[in-house]
């Protein structure tokens, strides 16, 4: 099929059903919108496929039709006009392309609106509507997802990111282009496998066990074990039904070997246990253990405050317990709060003044902290790197209080990279104590400069202990809340 015609656009945000922050069209608009066309070189987390179907189109013989590329920083649940919205029209950019034998998507997997507890189904759904039953539909997720019966219906294909932190979105984006159109050629025959472990079983894999896991996941695939293995993690924040781990395994008409497989994944990712996350001081333990370090700088990632799980990234526990002790030679960014950006940027550089930071979204934010600051720097637009794509934090300022430099935010958006400090010319190897707003993704452009590196329980915003989430539509029986056994979903 030498004249194959490829359709690829892209929806995505991830959903806190808990977050008090709320989602409109603005909110993708602001964080990332590409119409067709439009969508730039280097991808973003969830659009990799657009980058990917290009490398390919421009090697091969196929039609490559572009349609709209969006994502919203993560917060709570999206209104419906803006999903609706959205999802129309990528229907209607799908429906002008027709026909088409492929039709790729980039999403996260874990997006909600009111009225909608699984849009990635919905907008799948709708499209296998529009293409037919025997065009190829290829689908990338987040991990961090809900995979969903409706979305294995409705596709040929779903590959998710192998690695938490996701360092791998690209090459994952890779893969799926690849067997999408592989099957639509006729060269493989992918069946996919599905097994709900029924528990909430996340995990990282820049350590052990998960490290090793992953290795092994890639090797399978390399000897052509299978077409794709992909680990579901869930994303425990959001009260829908499909909340939980799920094991994916693609073979080329291989059901039984697919099953097989996924069984044995499954069967390692719970024998993970409790053991499967560090061990997590609150603030005052954090810092006291960063002061004790032989050198700096130790980053403490301020887990439960992170801005990729749909909170606000405003809290103040860490920046309270660094205060407490103001002999640290310490930073801590971004901290949201675009009121107290305003406030410095009309101060300028080099300015001092009495200033309320932080604690702003919800109760579960904190204390703000009060406090005399200069201003150090400042910027219209704070640009950095996640892997191979930029990412906007908006206009920002530096200050400093005593010993502490603090980076503040008017955009939500994870510490993904040091440029977040070195940008507002702060030295991070002159830091014994070094605090992100980040639950894994900084990992990997931190790690490198890290002496050590403890992730922190603050509470707050973002539920942490699942057995204690008020939830009220996940499932049941689901570990750890019961005792639950894998079950098959295809």
């Amino acid at each position: 099929m030498a004249d194959l015609r490829v359709f690829v656009a892209s929806l995505a945000t991830e959903t806190n059903t808990f977050s008090p922050i709320r989602i409109d069209r603005t909110a993708f608009e602001d964080s990332f919108y590409a119409p067709p066309g439009q969508h730039p070189e280097t991808p973003t987390l969830c659009s990799a496929a657009f980058t990917a179907a290009r490398k390919r189109a421009r090697t091969e013989s196929f039609t490559l039709i572009e349609g709209t590329a969006t994502w919203a920083e993560p917060a709570g649940l999206v209104s419906r006009a803006a999903y609706e919205g959205l999802r129309d029209e990528i229907l209607d950019q799908l429906a002008q392309a027709l026909p088409v034998q492929v039709a790729l998507f980039g999403l996260h997997g874990a997006m909600m609106a009111e009225g909608y507890d699984d849009c990635e189904g919905d907008l799948l759904v709708r499209a296998r509507a529009l293409v037919g039953p025997d065009a190829v539909i290829g689908v990338e997720l987040d991990p961090h997802c809900h995979l969903t019966q409706a979305m294995i219906k409705a596709s040929t294909v779903i590959v998710t990111f192998k690695e938490v932190p996701h360092s791998d979105f690209a090459e994952r984006a890779d893969d799926m282009v690849d067997l999408a159109l592989r099957a639509a050629r006729g060269e493989i025959r992918p069946v996919m496998s599905v097994l709900d472990c029924r528990s909430i079983a996340n995990f990282m894999t820049s350590r052990s066990p998960g490290r090793e896991l992953v290795d092994d996941m890639l090797a399978m695939e390399q000897r052509g074990d299978v077409l794709s293995l992909s680990v579901v993690h869930g994303f425990p924040a959001a009260d829908m039904a499909d909340v939980g781990t799920k094991i994916l395994v693609i073979t080329d008409g291989d059901r039984e070997t697919g099953r097989r497989i996924a069984e044995t994944l499954a069967e390692r990712v719970l024998g993970f246990g409790t053991n499967r996350m560090p061990y997590m001081p609150g603030p005052a333990e954090a810092v006291t253990a960063a002061l004790a370090a032989p050198r700096g700088p130790v980053i403490l990632a301020d887990r439960w405050d992170n801005p990729g799980g749909g909170v606000a990234g405003d809290s103040t526990f860490l920046l309270h317990a660094l205060l407490d002790r103001p002999e640290a030679r310490s930073a801590l960014g971004a901290l949201w709060d675009p009121v107290a950006v305003s406030f410095c940027a009309a101060a300028g550089v080099g300015a001092r003044l009495e200033m309320r930071l932080g604690g702003k979204a919800a109760p579960s934010s904190g204390q703000p902290v009060d406090a005399e600051v200069e201003v150090t720097a400042l910027t219209d637009d704070l640009v950095i790197p996640f892997q191979a794509s930029l990412v906007s934090l908006g206009a920002a300022a530096a200050v400093r209080i005593g010993n502490l430099d603090l980076v503040l935010a008017s955009k939500r958006a994870q510490t993904f990279h040091p440029q977040v400090f070195s940008a507002m010319g702060i030295d991070l190897m002159a830091k014994q104590v070094v605090v992100v707003k980040s639950a894994s993704h900084f990992h990997t452009a931190f790690a490198p400069l890290a002496a050590d590196i403890i992730y922190v329980n603050c509470g707050g915003p973002y539920p942490p202990d699942p057995t204690k989430i008020p939830y009220r539509k996940i499932r049941r029986p689901i570990a750890p809340l019961d005792i639950a056994e894998p079950v098959w979903m295809t």
